[in-house]
């Protein structure tokens, strides 16, 4: 069996087995102190379509072990997940154990906690690689930020592929994250409004501070509504409602309840997208059709910065300057709407 170093153990597309013959997410190796070396890639009858593709038999399966899924990140989970329901609707009778990096952040471990009753159960690695049963599917989907694919692919299909389901055989509107309507959330604030979600996951992907007031101006005219944000916006129409936020659910809960939604955030939006919240979209260094798509009822705005494309993270001052740059210089006047928005302002959604 192949021994990883530590930086090949880290940047493994999938996976790890320990000496002792444990299931290991790369990710808690990443972030906890120790020696990350002496790992192996997992195998031995679990499949992994980065190592070599497979169709998954799940007609004829009863549970379904998915090993280290669906990353370490709200976003990339609401999608890996929404992969996962596209394959229980068609085999409801099937049930899933995930198992999931035990350092994953909190607030990503209370999405699994919200969703586990609706699929199965989840479970914190590492775990024996022998106490998998051999007769059941199982499926590793590790480590999926380096896997050739994930770069290249839109999110959701990337996911379905890995799950063994040819991704053109399912249809769009089960790529929308339905399922979290069927998750039980908080009541909705006392009156209508629109949210902003400005700050992404990292800052060359957020939305600069200077030209915030900018968009909450528009999004307060165009909808009527007060505007409802996570962080300090200096204008009379804009409440800051972080401090209401405090929990996942709380976060889910009021993008499912607002009018309209404009965010850099691609937690926001695919949330937004499971939820038929009409949105805007901004995006920097990733396509918008990799993660926007399938999304009916979302207008997508691409800002050039060539440079930047493909970039997962970055806080550099040089590509700062140029994000700065490109949202100053975007007429904020023209920022289009999505379907939905006229209706808003009407009282009819």
């Amino acid at each position: 069996m192949t021994t990883l170093d530590e930086v090949h153990a880290l940047t493994h597309a999938g996976s790890l087995l320990s000496r002792n013959g444990e299931i290991v997410a790369p990710y808690d190796l990443e972030v906890a102190p120790g020696d990350a070396s002496g790992f192996s890639p997992l195998g031995r009858g679990i499949l992994n379509a980065g190592r070599e593709p497979f169709e998954a038999d799940y007609a004829g399966a009863r549970r379904v072990h998915l090993v280290n899924a669906f990353g370490v990140t709200l976003g990339d989970s609401i999608i890996g997940l929404s992969a996962l329901f596209a394959v229980k609707r068609r085999h409801p009778h099937l049930a899933f154990t995930v198992y999931r990096p035990a350092r994953a952040p909190y607030y990503v471990k209370r999405l699994y906690e919200l969703a586990a009753p609706l699929f199965g159960a989840i479970v914190d690695l590492p775990v024996p690689l022998a106490s998998l049963p051999d007769d059941e599917l199982k499926i590793d989907i590790g480590n999926q930020l380096f896997w050739t694919r994930f770069a290249s692919m839109p999110m959701i299909d990337f996911f379905l592929w890995a799950l063994g389901v040819a991704p053109e055989s399912v249809a769009a509107a089960d790529k929308r994250n339905r399922w979290l309507a069927d998750v039980p959330l908080p009541a909705p604030a006392s009156e209508p409004y629109a949210l902003f979600c400005p700050d992404a996951s990292t800052p060359v992907r957020s939305i600069p501070a200077s030209v915030r007031a900018r968009i909450v101006a528009r999004l307060a005219d165009e909808t009527g509504f007060a505007v409802y944000g996570f962080g300090a916006v200096d204008h009379p129409r804009y409440r800051d409602i972080a401090p209401l936020s405090a929990d996942t659910t709380d976060f889910l809960a009021w993008i499912r309840h607002a009018r309209y939604l404009v965010t850099a955030d691609t937690a926001a939006l695919h949330a937004a997208a499971g939820f038929d919240v009409p949105t805007t979209a901004f995006f920097t260094t990733i396509p918008a059709h990799m993660r926007a798509r399938d999304y009916a009822n979302c207008i997508a705005v691409e800002l050039g910065l060539p440079h930047l494309r493909g970039i997962h993270a970055s806080a550099r001052a040089a590509d700062l300057d140029a994000l700065e740059r490109v949202y100053r210089e975007y007429d904020w006047r023209a920022m289009p709407l999505a379907r939905g928005a006229s209706e808003a302002a009407s009282g009819l959604v």
